[in-house]
């Protein structure tokens, strides 16, 4: 009986643990609301996100010899990572992003690309075509490079508070620490832009 239960149980969480990482596929977005204070509030306050949910990273699904990567523009450079260290970004349930499947070709140039950044210096100034990358910067770059024109969307970049001329605090202080202007109006993409993108779908959840 108990060897029987034990059986069952081990049945149980490799269908859980299976279930849950099967969902995802090559080239799959992975987008997350991480917990990193007053600047994710403030990121959250302006974008918008798949059905209402606030997204503050995302990164590229890379499936190798059965094991799951995730590209990523974080910390100091573009990397590579598991998908344990990169679920370690947020204590909230992530959402699957798939290319609709007219444009799933674009996935192995869309991969290429992306390995081909890893080391390059993260954008902390979130400024577009500066030879750095923050997390959807890469991902918008990426798709850029494999579809022969822009992919995604470039929108005006605000950092200041909804329906006011003020800027958030957060963001006054972390520009004046790099001693540059806020590029308030400059163009720029965002995770939570990307994931009501018409051409990808929300295919699923990871918690």
């Amino acid at each position: 009986m108990i060897r029987n239960l034990l059986y069952a149980t081990f049945l149980f969480v490799s269908f859980f643990v299976f279930g849950q990482t099967s969902k995802l596929k090559n080239g799959d977005l992975l987008f997350q609301k991480m917990n990193c204070g007053e600047l994710c509030d403030a990121i959250h306050a302006v974008t918008e996100g798949f059905d209402g949910n606030d997204f503050s990273h995302l990164g590229l699904v890379v499936i190798e010899n059965d094991s799951i990567f995730i590209i990523e523009a974080a910390g100091n450079a573009v990397r590579k990572v598991t998908l344990e260290q990169f679920s370690k970004n947020t204590q909230s349930t992530m959402f699957i992003g798939r290319v609709k499947s007219k444009y799933t070709k674009l996935i192995p140039q869309v991969i290429s690309f992306s390995k081909q950044q890893i080391g390059i210096p993260y954008d902390d100034v979130y400024l577009y075509d500066n030879r750095k990358y923050y997390c959807s910067e890469l991902i918008y770059d990426a798709f850029l490079k494999a579809y022969g024109k822009p992919f995604f969307e470039l929108q005006p970049m605000t950092f200041k508070k909804p329906n006011t001329n003020e800027f958030f605090p957060a963001w006054v202080d972390y520009y004046q620490n790099l001693k540059i202007e806020i590029p308030e109006g400059k163009l720029g993409c965002n995770p939570g832009g990307i994931s009501i993108s018409d051409k990808i779908k929300i295919v699923g959840k990871l918690n």
